[in-house]
């Protein structure tokens, strides 16, 4: 099946405060590695047993029983719709490669009945029809209902882009209108206690030209922080200030994101100077002082919610995986606006972490939290009672393909490196081939071949590849590749040249800021973007409660083991055991009797974050304390 339009994840083509403009799905196809085999168990075991856990959680027969096709009760949370329009997203954006009859069956299945349940006036709910039509819209801090609409919204744009078919279209269409008349300039202010929809009403105003849509979106963004408040007036739905005041990164991280997401797509159209000075100062305060190393967002389990700065636990971290997802999206948008390599380096550090953890490796099971420590007993589950994070993982891995590469006037943009092919045309209408070949990230060496013509390469070089060199044709090129930036290639491109990139790939210990108090004499493992972490069933000779790092972790060896976790790059050498018997001496003494540890060296093996606890449910940690001499 060819797609009907162009199917890029964000259309920024006509957006006039964009630099760049994002390839479409269908233009990039993975063609080895790992993201390949992530993005294949995304479309072959993941997607297919969504489905099945879509009936079984009553999310697709919820439509059914509103459309008086099925008798019974709708059932499930006030946001399960959600659930059901993140998965259809996904599986839209997996038919753009994977032209599975059974898949295409299912699409059109759930498309067509989202369609008959449909209210005339252009609702859509289905916790909020029948009996409850009468509660509509009267609790816009917690029903979700705009929330819903964002997310079937955006399944909407991705159907029409890959099939070309308006079916699902006009279904979002007539609810966008529907919003429009009540919370539009002649309506009441609204907005929804969950942010999503600002997203999706900007890309439909891409999709379809229709301004309203972009203008319901900016009453949405304005409506926070009114007086009276419009939502409750608090930090936890980001309703305590109007948004070009808000400084700080406060209150559950995913609405947070997704509303600096939202804010990103406006000032896309707006180019606003005061919407960029909000988010400079929140991407700033989210990725200098809130992040995880694993790329995860979010400190605390209540509200769901960012900490203070620096305020950043291991064992009790909750890095909801959906808030992973919102800080990729958000940072592709401001990738967008400005090809600044610290947005894609911030991307491929939650891909190759804090994303690909929530997903096990067959593909079925789902972390919710991403802890960076675990005593044991944490596995992933099938499916949860609020199951935001398996479709939201559905859908990221099924639109990869459209993460990779960027268009600008005469410059491809190579953002993330995976053996891929690129058929797409450039801005002037230029087309351009790339072939592109790599075992990353396991291996910094890639080798890029691109089609006959004359225009530029930009090609990323991470900000932690200390000495990475660029080659054309075997010679050295011009320019200087500066970690944390593009290294620009322009010349007339002819048939067999090649561009070797070598991204050198040595272990190294990562410290956190002396201000993140939990790590600060302790140490982690990354090789490339990828962290690692420790496992009890890989520290056979001790407890690894008790595991330190020693100071010269020159013998630490990496090395491809195809027989373990799928195939990975692991880690050994030694480490040190404290064998003094802790449990045995009192909770707290004195300075002067407490007795330092002694060591005894033992052989670990580190494995990459995302793969942990795919071996049963062992007990893990990512950041050792170092062997500090007494």
């Amino acid at each position: 099946m060819q797609p009907h339009t162009s199917t890029p994840i964000v259309q920024t083509k006509h957006s006039a405060h964009a630099c760049l403009k994002p390839v479409g799905v269908a233009e990039v196809k993975l063609t080895g590695g790992l993201l390949e085999e992530r993005y294949r168990t995304n479309l072959e075991a993941s997607i297919p047993a969504g489905w099945q856990q879509l009936w079984e959680s009553h999310t697709v027969p919820n439509f059914y029983v509103v459309s008086g096709r099925h008798p019974g009760e709708v059932k499930g949370p006030r946001y399960i719709d959600s659930d059901g329009y993140k998965w259809l997203e996904g599986a839209s954006w997996a038919l753009a490669h994977h032209g599975d009859d059974q898949l295409r069956q299912w699409v059109a299945e759930f498309v067509d009945v989202i369609a008959a349940a449909q209210e005339p006036d252009g609702y859509l709910n289905t916790q909020f029809m029948g009996e409850r039509t009468s509660r509509r819209f009267t609790d816009l801090n917690h029903a979700h209902e705009i929330y819903c609409f964002g997310h079937l919204t955006q399944a909407a744009v991705a159907h029409h882009r890959v099939t070309g078919e308006r079916n699902l279209l006009d279904v979002a269409i007539r609810y966008a209108d529907l919003l429009y008349r009540l919370f539009g300039p002649e309506g009441r202010w609204g907005t929804c206690g969950h942010p999503e929809a600002e997203m999706a009403l900007i890309e439909l105003y891409r999709e379809t030209g229709e301004k309203r849509y972009l203008e319901l979106a900016s009453r949405m963004i304005d409506a926070r922080g009114r007086k009276p408040p419009v939502l409750d007036g608090s930090h936890y739905l980001l309703d305590h200030a109007p948004f070009r005041e808000q400084r700080e990164a406060v209150g559950h991280a995913v609405r947070a994101l997704y509303l600096y997401a939202g804010a990103t797509d406006l000032y896309m159209e707006t180019g606003e100077p005061a919407l960029m000075e909000t988010l400079n100062a929140l991407w700033h305060d989210v990725f200098m002082r809130k992040m995880y190393v694993t790329g995860g967002l979010g400190a605390r389990y209540e509200g769901e919610a960012f900490g203070l700065a620096y305020e950043l636990p291991n064992l009790r971290a909750y890095a909801e995986t959906c808030a992973a997802i919102a800080g990729f999206m958000w940072n592709w948008r401001m990738l967008q606006v400005q090809p600044d390599a610290r947005y894609a380096d911030m991307m491929e550090l939650a891909l190759y972490n804090g994303i690909l953890s929530g997903l096990s490796l067959e593909g079925t099971r789902y972390f919710y939290m991403n802890p960076l420590e675990s005593r044991g007993g944490y596995e992933r589950q099938a499916w949860f009672g609020c199951a935001c994070c398996p479709p939201n993982i559905h859908r990221t891995l099924a639109s990869l393909p459209g993460y990779l590469y960027s268009l600008e006037e005469g410059t491809v943009y190579v953002h993330f490196y995976a053996s891929s092919e690129l058929n797409t045309r450039l801005p002037n209408g230029q087309p351009v081939r790339l072939q592109v070949q790599t075992d990353y990230p396991w291996s910094g060496d890639i080798s890029v071949r691109p089609s006959a013509g004359r225009y530029r390469l930009a090609l990323r070089v991470p900000g932690w590849a200390s000495g990475a060199e660029v080659r054309v044709n075997g010679h050295s090129a011009d320019a200087e590749a500066v970690p944390g930036t593009y290294l620009v290639l322009e010349r007339d491109w002819q048939e067999g040249d090649e561009v070797q990139v070598h991204l050198p790939m040595f272990v190294q210990v990562v410290r956190a800021n002396p201000r993140v108090e939990e790590d600060r004499a302790s140490g982690v493992l990354m090789r490339g973007p990828v962290v690692y972490c420790v496992e009890q069933v890989d520290v056979p000779d001790g407890n690894l409660m008790e595991l330190y790092l020693p100071a010269d972790t020159g013998g630490l060896e990496a090395q491809y083991d195809s027989s373990l976790l799928k195939g990975v790059v692991a880690i050994t050498g030694s480490a040190l055991l404290d064998t003094v018997a802790r449990e045995e001496q009192p909770l707290y003494v004195p300075m002067h009797r407490y007795e330092p540890p002694r060591w005894r060296e033992v052989q670990v093996r580190w494995v990459p974050y995302y793969a942990w606890a795919n071996r049963g449910a062992s007990a893990m940690k990512v950041w050792l304390p170092l062997a500090l001499q007494p």
